[in-house]
């Protein structure tokens, strides 16, 4: 196990490559049991959830083979086991992403329950329920089992707007017979990435990028070569480390378009940025006060569903107002968890009025202290580093394995810019 030691008052400074979208880059490995060709995936991000998801192709007789940096080729001429193995559904949620595949290519699916982030209730009901209209069998007896003979394409409304299970959904519906409408489904920028990939591999989806989705069936799906979009969860967590140690930081390989409803929030604690082309820089002179409604009143930041601000950068931005004159109430509204990480920033200095598990008022700028913190999940883990990297003398980071999950070569990577921290050996 390690863990992170970061000395915290330095501005990051530099130049910074965006990642891979790891919520791309799961669901299109998953894609690749589709076919019995070859499927070539680029910019896949080098982390651990994505290593867990090879593995899991591996395990139902596919073979991956990395041909170049963070580019890897998949090929599932057979399909040897259609189970997933606990240790491996353990680690990571988007395990079930491959119970649509499985159906799709052997009729039969068999997973145990997924783990990952534990950031609330994560019901897996609208995938039981979607898979079910397309024909399939599920049998709940402590694993998930799903058996179906022939997939038929049907009219659905998605009881939510779930990125994983619209997901598992269109991975059905790609071989089902006939055609099926995905209504109330998610439109995230990695879902689109899914879409772009199965129509890349001869898929017929029509409707990317909004909330209704046509699939017309096909029998077979073929080889493909594609290269996965940007993480812009990583860029918003850089954006605003940036932002809070007043550093001067560009980050190449973006997706403009991505950025809109991030640039909004932001713009509500008054940090701003210039986009050139596939670059974002944020400069290092940023004016950090809350932006008032009319009438001066608090402004609220709230997640909600593509295109709205996505709830993985809402830890990020809880951070990033401890440093911004005013105060702001942040509301969390997918996650009943997620919010009570707070209480370590709390313990840091930070002004937090906890209103309840999905609402937290955040009143700046605070000077935060050195702290030993242990990270609750992926974007909590960042969170936690950047408020480290803003804070006053030392603070120690433990669980790291958490935040490594969904971001690539961090330590590493955040040296790079400047910033004092080390990945050391947990001594214990």
């Amino acid at each position: 196990m390690y863990e992170y030691h970061i000395e915290g008052g330095f501005p990051v400074k530099g130049t910074v490559k965006a990642s891979g979208n790891k919520n791309a880059a799961l669901p299109c490995i998953a894609a690749t049991i589709l076919t019995d060709k070859p499927v070539i995936l680029h910019n896949l991000p080098e982390i651990e959830d994505v290593q867990v998801m090879l593995e899991i192709v591996e395990s139902l007789g596919g073979s991956v083979r990395k041909i170049g940096t963070n580019s890897y080729e998949l090929t599932t001429s057979n399909i040897l086991r259609t189970d997933i193995a606990a240790q491996h559904s353990k680690k990571i949620r988007a395990s079930i992403l491959f119970a649509g595949p499985l159906l799709s290519r052997a009729g039969k699916a068999v997973l145990p329950p997924p783990g990952g982030d534990v950031i609330g209730r994560r019901r897996l009901d609208t995938h039981f329920l979607a898979l079910t209209e397309l024909g399939a069998r599920v049998d709940i007896d402590g694993q998930f089992t799903f058996t179906a003979n022939k997939l038929k394409g049907q009219d659905i409304f998605l009881d939510e707007a779930s990125v994983t299970a619209t997901e598992n959904a269109l991975m059905a519906a790609v071989l089902a017979e006939g055609t099926t409408i995905l209504a109330n489904c998610a439109s995230e920028p990695h879902v689109q990435d899914l879409c772009n990939l199965l129509n890349l591999m001869g898929a017929r989806i029509t409707g990317i990028g909004s909330n209704t989705l046509t699939i017309e069936g096909v029998d077979t799906l073929q080889g493909a070569e594609y290269t996965i979009g940007p993480d812009y969860m990583e860029i918003g967590s850089f954006i605003g480390l940036a932002a809070v140690t007043h550093g001067h930081l560009s980050i190449t390989g973006i997706a403009p378009r991505d950025m809109r409803p991030i640039k909004m929030a932001f713009g509500k604690l008054g940090i701003r940025w210039d986009i050139d082309g596939s670059m974002l820089t944020v400069p290092a002179q940023q004016t950090l006060q809350v932006n008032t409604d009319l009438g001066g009143m608090i402004p609220k930041i709230d997640d909600a569903p593509w295109p709205g601000f996505p709830p993985d950068l809402t830890s990020i931005m809880t951070v990033v107002a401890t440093q911004v004159e005013g105060t702001v109430l942040i509301h969390e509204k997918m996650f009943e968890s997620r919010m009570f990480f707070v209480d370590k920033l709390i313990g840091m200095g930070a002004r937090i009025t906890l209103c309840d598990p999905h609402r937290a008022v955040v009143t700046g700028p605070s000077v935060l202290q050195g702290s030993e913190l242990v990270s609750p999940d992926v974007r909590a883990g960042m969170a936690m580093v950047i408020a480290a990297l803003c804070a006053r003398g030392e603070s120690v980071i433990r669980n790291v394995y958490q935040i490594e999950r969904g971001y690539e070569n961090l330590a590493a990577r955040l040296q790079g810019l400047g910033a004092h921290i080390e990945r050391r050996l947990t001594c214990s």
